[in-house]
Order: C-alpha cells, then structure tokens, then sequence
C-alpha cells in the first residue's frame, strides 16, 4: 500500500507500449484538485509508441529501454525511478513482463490494468477469447503486479456486457472506455480517496 505524505502528491511513473490512451486518461486525472498522483515520468519498450507524444504535450520526461537485454534494462529503469523519486508505477498497455527481482524492489507499488475480468483470460488476445467462450460479460480490471502474470491482487473491476454481435475490436473499444474509468478510480480506492 501506498501512503500519501502529507498533502504531498504521489510520483508515478507510466509504462505503455503503445497508443497510450490509459497514460492519457492518467494524466488528466493527475491534473485534477482530488487527485493524490503526478505523472513524474513515461517509460516504454517501443521508440515508436504513439504515447510518448504526451510526454511533450504534457511536459513529461520520457524514456524509451530496449529490452533486448531484460536485466540490463531493469537495472537501468530502476536507477531513473530512484533518481525521479517515483513512488508508483502503472502499467498501462505495457507489454513486456518484468522480473520477479524488479517487481520485489517495488511490491506493493505497482498497478496494472487488464481488459478482462481477472482471473479469467490473462495475457493477450483477451477479447477473441471472451467471444469464443461466449460469454455474456467482458470488462476490465486493475490490479496489484505480482510474479505471476495477471494474477496480484484485484483492485477493482468493471463489468462490460458483450452484445451478439460484438466483434473483439467493437468489444474491445467498449472496455477501453471504461478502463479510463476504472484506473483513476483504482487509484483513489488505494489511497481511501
């Protein structure tokens, strides 16, 4: 769990992959008066993600990690964290896995949202999956990183319901909605905002 300190707000790094529409939502939550975070920083695995375009619209540091070498990567990524003074990460549409070495150096610390109601369809290709198993409801999730994917503790959740003829793009732009949603909320939930 995260504490506020004081009326202090919390520093957060965002980690996307690509278009960033979570980073975006992010960000204008941080913006708003309740809100207990700041985007300090944007990291990505992809030089090209769409989403690094808010770091200069928005003013914030940004940096891309090759991720050839995984470990060599994480070290450098934790150095920029301790030296930015970040106290949270969201994950946002990142799409690589981190260690269990780096998520021990920030348990408890970082949050990611899913576009499913864990614990059912982890990892990708989640909405062809909701329509395949025909299931009546899809929806997103947030949730604590733990070691194994997609499965830390739930934060919170909400329910889409997957009309007849969905397609996993219509579903799929239906559940994005509601995880712009969902994140903030999350956030505010965690600090008993």
């Amino acid at each position: 769990m995260v504490k506020l300190i004081g009326k202090k707000k919390i520093k957060v790094a965002v980690f996307i992959s690509g278009t960033g529409s979570n980073l975006k939502s992010l960000i204008k939550f941080s913006k708003q008066k309740k809100s207990p975070i700041t985007i300090a920083l944007i990291l990505s695995d992809n030089k090209n993600a769409v989403g690094l375009k808010y770091g200069d619209v928005f003013k914030i540091k940004q940096k891309f990690f090759n991720f050839k070498n995984k470990t060599l990567a994480e070290k450098k990524i934790l150095k920029i964290l301790r030296n930015n003074k970040i106290n949270l990460i969201c994950l946002a549409g990142f799409m690589k896995i981190l260690s269990k070495t780096f998520i021990k150096k920030f348990r408890g610390k970082i949050l990611n949202i899913h576009p499913s109601l864990l614990p059912k369809f982890k990892g990708l290709n989640t909405h062809e999956k909701v329509i395949n198993n025909k299931e009546k409801y899809s929806g997103c999730t947030v949730h604590y990183v733990n070691s194994k994917l997609d499965s830390g503790k739930i934060i919170c959740q909400k329910k889409v319901k997957v009309k007849k003829n969905d397609t996993p793009i219509s579903l799929a732009k239906r559940v994005l909605i509601q995880e712009h949603k969902l994140y903030p909320k999350a956030i505010l939930k965690i600090f008993n905002l």
